[in-house]
């Protein structure tokens, strides 16, 4: 889920951002310090949106750099669990796929994949035995967060496509036009047997 959070921190601004207007070298810092940056707590930074507060800067000797007592907000990405996510493929195992969400990567298990047997081919693919349906690179999906790890610093998330509306958005959208000519169909047979019982 996307968060527009404000933080107040002292910003160490480097010596190489001197020469900029204060607020300009602020801002610099903060994008270099905290773009892709990830905390547990905030989540992965995707921007810095703004500095509305600089206070005095501070040299402490012997350092170099000023610091400056700093409020701005962070645009933050954090992974929660059931949340539903628009990813691309970025790469076919033979235990499953890898789809790239924009800030960070999730992993879908190949039995989680679709409703099927699936079995990795000889061309990268993921294949279903009996719908025929396949998984490749490059391929767009929506997907749904299943489980959430930070064990090892940045989150591994664990994704599912074997829900309703999940899954490769080709199969959605045949998923879509098969439900509205399975309503086509079920209104038709109903209109002849209303005008019999009239």
């Amino acid at each position: 889920m996307f968060y527009l959070i404000e933080v107040e921190d002292f910003i160490r601004v480097e010596p190489k951002l001197f020469g900029l207007p204060t607020a300009q070298a602020v801002e610099e810092q903060l994008k270099e310090t905290y773009t892709n940056h990830f905390d547990k707590e905030l989540g992965i930074v995707i921007a810095v949106a703004g500095v509305s507060s600089i206070q005095e800067g501070i040299i402490i000797p012997g350092d170099g750099a000023a610091y400056y007592k700093s409020n701005f907000k962070l645009v933050v990405w954090r992974p929660e669990m059931q949340e539903l996510v628009y990813g691309t493929i970025s790469e076919i195992t033979n235990f499953g796929a890898f789809i790239d969400l924009g800030p960070a990567q999730g992993m879908i298990h190949i039995s989680q994949t679709m409703d099927d047997y699936v079995s990795f081919s000889k061309t990268n693919t993921l294949v279903g035995k009996s719908g025929k349906k396949s998984l490749k690179k490059g391929d767009n999906c929506i997907a749904r967060i299943v489980a959430i790890s930070y064990k090892l610093g940045e989150p591994k998330i664990g994704l599912t496509m074997r829900q309703p509306g999940l899954g490769k958005i080709e199969w959605i959208e045949e998923e879509k036009r098969q439900s509205k000519k399975a309503l086509k169909d079920a209104e038709r047979a109903e209109k002849p047997k209303s005008k019999k019982s009239k």
